[in-house]
């Protein structure tokens, strides 16, 4: 696998997950939903400020260090990318790298791009694409979009249930998106074929020198 196979999948990673995110900004307003799939698959548009699947971290002046450490981890992300492919990892690891990294430059995009081009979506506005008014905030301080909504399972758990007996549930809780799923596809990959993965490069290699004494013994 060569280095512009791992761009070709992070672009168009890309393009779907912001070909995505634009159409349900401007065809739909803050907490509208589609139901695609009854009782298991809904299309929910919320926004959020921190990290994947609504996570938060540190008010305003988090935001500004999680964008700018996307930034970074992005640059560093291809880099590394790039070392591996050098390297000759193998074609599975590189896929899942290149999921990662997509995913990561996908929300990128919104925390550093989505409040300067996009006006807000709260109420029942549908919100306009470069509006002459200016976006809802400034550079760093996009929101990003989700949208995937599975609740396979709502309703009131049994009493006998530890905890919790009772009490509504909701399983997937989590509105992401389709750079959220990447991450989570490549990072859960790896981490369930990580001895194949880099079991080759992981092997002590043994020094030529060192075959050459043991041949002249024997």
């Amino acid at each position: 696998m060569k280095y512009r196979h791992v761009i070709i999948i992070v672009l168009l990673i890309l393009v779907v997950d912001q070909s995505l995110k634009f159409w349900i900004k401007t065809h739909m307003f803050m907490q509208q939903e589609y139901i695609i799939f009854p009782n298991w698959f809904r299309i929910h548009f919320i926004e959020n400020e921190g990290m994947a699947y609504g996570l938060k971290f540190g008010g305003d002046f988090g935001k500004i260090f999680l964008t700018l450490f996307r930034l970074a981890a992005v640059g560093w992300g291809f880099y590394y990318m790039n070392k591996l492919v050098k390297e000759k990892y193998s074609r599975g690891l590189l896929i899942c790298g290149s999921l990662i990294l997509a995913g990561a430059a996908g929300n990128l995009i919104d925390s550093m791009f989505y409040g300067m081009i996009f006006n807000d979506s709260m109420g029942y506005e549908i919100a306009k694409f470069m509006p002459p008014g200016g976006g809802y905030g400034s550079f760093l301080h996009g929101r990003v979009v989700d949208m995937l909504y599975f609740p396979i399972y709502e309703g009131y758990l049994p009493k006998w249930i530890p905890f919790k007996g009772g009490d509504y549930f909701v399983f997937f809780r989590p509105v992401f998106n389709v750079a959220d799923a990447a991450i989570s596809v490549g990072v859960i990959t790896i981490l369930l074929f990580q001895k194949r993965f880099f079991g080759r490069h992981m092997q002590p290699k043994t020094p030529a020198n060192n075959a050459i004494t043991n041949d002249h013994l024997a």
